[in-house]
């Protein structure tokens, strides 16, 4: 078995993270690898390179604006938000600022609140604390659902057109094209429910765009995508951070974080 799980935690503790944190991403590693059944020395390069490169990625200030891009208005603001369930708190004290032009990406373990801080972010969960302001224009993709399976593609995108003030000619070209996109040709008569999970993600991405949003909100979506639609799928993100808009993508891949400006880390808190 290789040693590159060990060398990597071992450079990570030598770099400053603490141990449990440290443990936590050499798991979340070792299980990146393992869903490509790639050794991580040929996915990830070099144990000591890669440890450095996340530790700078993951000390980058979440409100600081990345040096390429101009600084665009304020699209999403969080302020000492929290959440908490019956005895459990999911959420304490998180703080985001997110302008036009850019993307964050919100990391951690499972079970620490990711998909539920999107969900405060969207407007769909209300905090117990803090306060939540974002622009009025919002498109979110959650992780499961958001799609039924007795529609065809064309008929989700009059439904959600409609609900956006599109008429239903004009949704459907616009989802046409969107979909074309991500490499996709919804098959005329064909259902959701037809659809492989890749595919039908590639609906929810669809539909969470079709209203040109200002604000997008991405809870892992590109669940079942394979190689080549994972790149188109990170092609558009940088299309719609150059075309002003804000991203902010939940995400378990550690290697995502080179191509997003910030990142916030719920398994620090």
């Amino acid at each position: 078995m290789s040693d590159w799980p060990d060398r990597f935690h071992a450079e990570l503790v030598r770099l400053g993270v603490p141990g449990p944190r440290a443990r936590r991403l050499t798991e979340d590693t070792a299980a990146q690898a393992a869903e490509t059944t790639t050794d991580p020395a040929g996915l990830f390069g070099p144990a000591h390179l890669y440890a450095r490169h996340l530790v700078t990625e993951l000390a980058a200030p979440v409100g600081a604006t990345p040096p390429r891009y101009a600084s665009g208005p304020v699209l999403l603001t969080l302020a000492g938000v929290g959440k908490r369930y019956r005895r459990r708190t999911v959420l304490s004290g998180v703080d985001l600022t997110v302008r036009g032009g850019e993307v964050a990406a919100i990391v951690g373990a499972n079970g620490c609140g990711k998909s539920t801080l999107l969900r405060i972010c969207a407007g769909l969960t209300r905090p117990d604390a803090g306060t939540v302001h974002r622009t009025r224009r919002v498109g979110y993709v959650p992780q499961d659902g958001g799609t039924a399976g007795w529609l065809t593609a064309d008929e989700h995108f009059a439904l959600f057109g409609a609900a956006a003030g599109v008429v239903p000619g004009r949704a459907r070209s616009t989802g046409a094209h969107l979909a074309a996109k991500l490499a996709w040709r919804p098959e005329p008569g064909q259902r959701a429910q037809q659809l492989s999970g890749g595919t039908r993600q590639k609906l929810n991405l669809v539909l969470g765009e079709l209203h040109s949003p200002d604000l997008l909100l991405l809870d892992e979506p590109y669940q079942g995508f394979d190689q080549g639609t994972y790149l188109d799928f990170w092609h558009q993100v940088h299309a719609w951070r150059d075309a002003g808009r804000a991203v902010v993508v939940v995400t378990h891949l550690l290697h995502d974080l080179g191509n997003v400006d910030h990142v916030l880390d719920l398994g620090e808190r």
